[in-house]
């Protein structure tokens, strides 16, 4: 009797993303294509966290986490410059309105619904506080450098560096950015995963996967990723029209972008929140941050050369007030190394105020 062995939907269904990405690529579809695109994306999207996870458990924490978070941010790199380079819609503010969206969906959202998921299991969430911390120090000093500072600089007029400040920018933000990859997976890498696994505890898991299988998941999900960032890219028009109807300021489809592209982070650090991996969730909610100013600064800076139009990179005082506010309530929920559902919920009421203030400032 001969036996078929069937594709995995982990595989099927970024394949059939990436034919409808060739189909749409360039073009305007319809409503009934759309809707098409946007199940596609969502079936891609848990396709890169399965994908994501293999890679993980093969590799271990913290670098687990730095696959998913490099790869996904690379990519919306590409997606940045490409609108960019489009030229059909404002996008002098695109990099900063999607870099500072990331930032508050990573360190509100994110962390936010990590430490509700936690703590409604264990009354008190527990994590590693030195690599947590210094995880997010990393972000508030990226974000204050790249995206606060322009909007005081007196060199060029309004909220943007001048050439000498935008590459000093640049080179800061990777030299930050390789700082902190090596801190947390090289030298302080105790740091960053479970407090029970860095005091000698065994990590209880099924057996990991083979190196083969590590190496397909990775080459999966990259491909996986490519079809989440290409079908936002052309889920893009849309939102930009269902922001036009709705009156809210084009900041908005910034925010919209980085809430697409967020997705499989978002999965991911929620699965891990509800095995009760709280400290990989952080890894990759503050991962993700730190990827996404520490590289997207640099590359946008680079495309400005090429690109018409000037960079915008000065938050507004709505936008400095909100990550004032997220400095300080991280700060205070991360130094104790434990949290209970009062600081969740806090941190999802700023994300709130976030989104409300994206659509309606």
């Amino acid at each position: 009797m001969r036996v078929t062995r069937q594709l995995p939907w982990t595989l099927v269904v970024p394949a059939l993303a990436l034919i409808a990405l060739g189909a749409t690529w360039g073009r305007k579809p319809g409503d009934v294509v759309l809707a098409l695109v946007a199940a596609l994306l969502a079936g891609a999207v848990l396709a890169s966290v399965h994908h994501a996870e293999v890679v993980a458990h093969r590799v271990g924490e913290p670098l687990g986490s730095l696959v998913l978070a490099v790869a996904v941010t690379v990519i919306e790199v590409g997606l940045i410059v490409a609108l960019m380079a489009s030229g059909d819609s404002e996008t002098d503010t695109l990099a900063r309105d999607t870099v500072f969206a990331a930032a508050m969906i990573t360190c509100n959202g994110i962390v936010g619904l990590c430490l509700v998921v936690t703590a409604l299991r264990r009354r008190i969430a527990t994590f590693n506080a030195e690599g947590t911390a210094t995880a997010f120090a990393t972000v508030i000093t990226l974000a204050t450098l790249c995206l606060v500072l322009p909007t005081f600089t007196t060199s060029t007029p309004g909220p943007t560096f001048s050439p000498t400040q935008l590459a000093f920018a640049g080179v800061a933000s990777v030299t930050t950015y390789a700082l902190f990859v090596f801190v947390q997976n090289v030298r302080h890498r105790d740091f960053f995963v479970p407090p029970d696994l860095a005091h000698g505890a065994e990590d209880v898991h099924t057996e990991a996967p083979s190196d083969r299988t590590a190496l397909f998941s990775l080459a999966a999900l990259v491909l996986s990723l490519v079809a989440v960032i290409g079908l936002a890219k052309v889920e893009s028009p849309a939102i930009e029209d269902a922001v036009d109807a709705v009156g809210a300021p084009q900041s908005a489809v910034g925010v919209a972008i980085a809430l697409l592209v967020l997705l499989p982070e978002t999965l991911a650090a929620y699965r891990n929140a509800r095995r009760d991996r709280l400290q990989t969730s952080f890894n990759l909610a503050y991962g993700s941050a730190v990827a996404s100013i520490g590289l997207t600064i640099p590359a946008v800076a680079l495309a400005s050369i090429w690109l018409d139009g000037s960079l915008v990179l000065g938050l507004n005082s709505t936008q400095i007030t909100l990550l004032v506010l997220t400095a300080g309530i991280g700060a205070l929920t991360i130094l104790p190394g434990r949290a209970t559902l009062q600081e969740g919920g806090i941190h999802l009421v700023i994300f709130g105020a976030f989104l409300l203030l994206a659509v309606n400032p």
